[in-house]
């Protein structure tokens, strides 16, 4: 297996703008109850930054709830997929380890699938600069449910094949005074093979031009096929929320 550095994992998603908005799973509504109850205050009327928005799936759902939000988002591809599907929220190109927003101005920070592509020891003290006393810093993130059978064996299958870095976990850490706490929702959802593989196809290790990859993806449409005859997959996941409220 080929080296991938963070910076080239993380470029690699623009290319794939669309499929990742058409394929990545959403969030359960359970989600947003919980962030609320920890962050201490409602999700309506809140001022929020979405940190590595992308094409906006937390985005939305985020407005959906009544907040008012404005998504950060670096790459190019994923931004024009963003103001394409959500015209009316406004967009910075910027990451979290530098917020072009002003300080004390937010209620809520949010990072869903991008805390991993920020630098802690920098995106922490932006962090405390632009919430309010009290905002809160909310990251969560998407991961296999493997207690589930055959997304255990999937797993396996591509640590076999591509190593044991291949799928990067964003777990946060008390930092700097931020005291998180987390929270793990189990949610599932329905989908046809070919979208299940899609949205492996979006994960940068299948972005980088890594060997193998596309030949592993039609092995294990083969696989699954033959398993799900009917040609659908219960995806199974584990949401893992972690809050930190900045103190007065």
């Amino acid at each position: 297996m080929g080296v991938m550095t963070t910076e080239s994992r993380a470029r690699s998603f623009s290319s794939a703008a669309v499929r990742y908005a058409a394929n990545r799973p959403s969030y359960p509504p359970e989600l947003f109850d919980t962030l609320a109850e920890l962050a201490g205050f409602p999700l309506a009327g809140a001022r929020v930054a979405d940190v590595g928005a992308g094409t906006g799936i937390a985005t939305s759902l985020l407005e959906a709830r009544g907040a008012r939000v404005v998504g950060v988002e670096p790459g190019e591809g994923m931004a024009a997929e963003f103001r394409r599907r959500n015209p009316g929220t406004p967009l910075v190109r910027a990451d979290g380890n530098r917020l072009p927003l002003s300080s004390g101005c937010l209620d809520l920070l949010t990072y869903a699938q991008s805390w991993h592509w920020t630098d802690p020891d920098r995106a922490v003290p932006e962090a405390l600069r632009v919430l309010r006393p009290g905002g809160a810093l909310a990251i969560w993130h998407n991961d296999p449910d493997v207690t589930v059978g055959w997304i255990a064996e999937q797993q396996s299958r591509i640590e076999a094949r591509f190593g044991p870095g291949w799928y990067i976990n964003e777990r946060a850490r008390a930092q700097d005074g931020l005291r998180f706490t987390d929270r793990h929702l189990s949610w599932s959802r329905r989908v046809p093979v070919d979208t299940h593989l899609a949205k492996l196809s979006t994960h940068s290790l299948f972005l980088v031009g890594e060997p193998g990859t596309d030949a592993f993806l039609t092995e294990e449409r083969a696989l699954l096929m033959g398993r799900f005859p009917d040609g659908w997959v219960e995806e199974h996941y584990v949401v893992e929320l972690n809050v930190a409220v900045r103190g007065g």
